[in-house]
């Protein structure tokens, strides 16, 4: 969709996203934004779109030739999950950036506006400036926690700031025959998804096609690494790090049965604390877990506290509501029979579904 005309009689406009000079607009307008986030670039929905064959589109209003305001969107159909309009797709952040004093509004009239011309009969915010909960908008709090804590100033303090139990099993971690390496390059990329595709089959879950990974990796640039533990020279952790204003995010990552009992994801998070301090990075950014899940207690383990988190669903009226949630009694069914597949059936056939998951 390139529509220029406006949406809302206040001049919210598609964003032209096929115009080199507006990406750059936007990605300078995330990038000093407090609340940006790496999931509201560019350089993150418009790949992903691409990369799973979806689309990517974006709604700014403006003001005096300035941009003020900007939601981006993925469009993302499934014949499991239906149509939703996601800001931002495959991802666990987003929602509008709006600069001070904007009313939000519009905005959120305009996303409806562009949901419909979309056929999308969903619509999902997950975080930045929240609509009410009202005409098809719901408000969803504290079904997912997010993770993040200041890194220390040095290795040995890094260690410390752990909490004893968990420490005491990355001192473990520190002591078995590891190795750890960082990197882009396509040996660092076969090993991740090998590791990630080995993860995601054990959890119960369609692993994303590989070219989504790649694509990230490869707009971000500088903004993203893979760091892997090797056990005997074979990948045993793997995961892609995204890197944005100031802190690190760890976001697809992994290990395979031989991890546990190596503690190679403990490994794995303790060297990336100290691979991203090396590189400038002032936060440790955890990211999302379902409230209770096992994430959610692993992630408290390591001495990080939950931030309850708010979602935002619109829903078309008269549309069924979308579930797409994991523990949801619907899904538990599917998660368990996904966990029996060979893991080389699991790799042909997750690709093809994980596209839609969004």
């Amino acid at each position: 969709m390139t529509a220029t005309y406006p949406l809302t009689q206040n001049g919210v406009r598609v964003a032209h996203l096929y115009d080199s000079l507006e990406v750059s607009r936007l990605e300078a307008f995330v990038a000093r934004h407090p609340q940006g986030t790496p999931f509201h670039r560019p350089a993150w929905f418009m790949s992903v779109a691409q990369a799973t064959g979806n689309e990517a589109h974006g709604l700014v209003q403006t003001r005096q030739g300035e941009i003020t305001a900007f939601l981006p969107f993925d469009a993302i159909h499934s014949p499991v999950f239906g149509r939703v309009l996601a800001s931002s797709g495959f991802a666990v952040g987003g929602g509008l950036l709006a600069a001070e004093g904007v009313d939000p509004k519009e905005m959120f009239v305009a996303a409806e506006e562009l949901a419909r011309r979309l056929s999308c009969p969903t619509i999902e915010l997950r975080g930045g400036l929240l609509p009410q909960a009202q005409g098809g908008w719901a408000l969803k709090s504290e079904s997912h926690c997010n993770f993040a804590r200041p890194l220390a100033a040095d290795d040995e303090a890094e260690l410390l700031a752990i909490p004893r139990k968990q420490r005491a099993e990355v001192r473990k971690a520190l002591a078995n025959d590891l190795t750890v390496e960082v990197g882009t390059g396509e040996r660092d990329r076969a090993a991740h998804y090998e590791v990630f595709c080995e993860s995601y089959r054990n959890l119960g879950t369609p692993v994303f096609p590989r070219a989504l990974l790649d694509s990230v990796v490869d707009a971000f640039g500088k903004d993203a690494d893979i760091l892997t533990v090797r056990h005997e020279s074979k990948p045993v952790a793997s995961v892609i790090s995204l890197y944005h204003g100031g802190a690190v995010m760890p976001y697809w990552g992994g290990g395979t049965w031989e991890a546990r009992r190596l503690r190679a994801n403990d490994r794995m998070y303790y060297e990336l604390m100290l691979h991203a301090r090396r590189r400038g990075c002032a936060t440790f950014d955890f990211g999302r877990s379902k409230t209770g899940s096992g994430a959610y207690h692993f992630k408290r383990n390591w001495g990080f506290e939950p931030e309850p988190l708010t979602y935002a669903t619109w829903t078309r009226p008269g549309a069924a509501k979308r579930e797409a949630d994991p523990t949801s009694s619907k899904l538990s069914l599917q998660i368990k029979v996904w966990q029996r597949l060979p893991l080389s059936v699991a790799n042909r056939l997750g690709p093809l579904i994980a596209r839609g998951i969004g």
